[in-house]
């Protein structure tokens, strides 16, 4: 059964919309104790860090993802998501889970290109991550961010996009997959990768 957490960060109808098209048994829940008859998790969530940040340290749900993640159970962030998992946000000046170490970083000023990075963009694979499994390498996903996360370790970073600058839109550690882009608006690669989630068993 897949958990999907509800922390007032919206986006939650398309996650929906897409794992309900691909037939698997998921339940939506606000209540940490909910989360206990989860064997997979996936935190998406758009919007501001530290409004986030807030929420999920108010209501339990923050210790619930991290006592998951420590579990060795497969967790997947998506967008606020993947940027909630670092040390810190520049947005906000907020401190995250801690999950994996390094900062998230708002796009530079840079002529020509607007933040927020909104629309499709490319994601270059690095170690090959089972999530991307029969997802060409280069495919195309769709993005709206105006920060992303910058690991500590490189070795964590699956996969990376080019605007402005080259980041990480991808990266794992252990049972846990982040993305930067949306998987649930990305078409027949994103249910694909979705997919490919449902079915791993955490790990390289």
């Amino acid at each position: 059964m897949t958990g999907i957490v509800d922390y007032n960060a919206g986006n939650l109808k398309s996650v929906e919309t897409a794992l309900r098209f691909l037939q698997v048994d998921f339940f939506i829940s606000c209540h940490p104790g909910d989360f206990k008859k989860a064997d997979r998790l996936i935190f998406p969530g758009v919007g501001d860090a530290q409004a986030a940040m807030k929420i999920l340290s108010s209501n339990g749900l923050g210790e619930t993802i991290t006592g998951f993640y420590r579990e060795g159970k497969p967790v997947l962030g998506i967008c606020l998501g993947c940027q909630i998992i670092f040390t810190h946000s520049e947005e906000g000046d907020t401190a995250c889970l801690d999950l994996i170490q390094g900062e998230v970083i708002r796009f530079p000023a840079v002529p020509g290109y607007k933040v927020p990075h909104m629309g499709w963009n490319q994601v270059i694979h690095l170690n090959r991550h089972p999530v991307f499994r029969n997802i060409p390498d280069n495919s195309s996903f769709y993005f709206v961010h105006s920060y992303f996360p910058k690991p500590d370790n490189n070795s964590c970073i699956a996969g990376e996009t080019e605007y402005s600058v080259r980041f990480s839109s991808a990266v794992g550690k252990n049972n846990l997959i982040a993305v930067q882009f949306h998987p649930e608006k990305s078409g027949k690669n994103g249910l694909t990768l979705l997919s490919n989630f449902l079915k791993w068993k955490g790990g390289q």
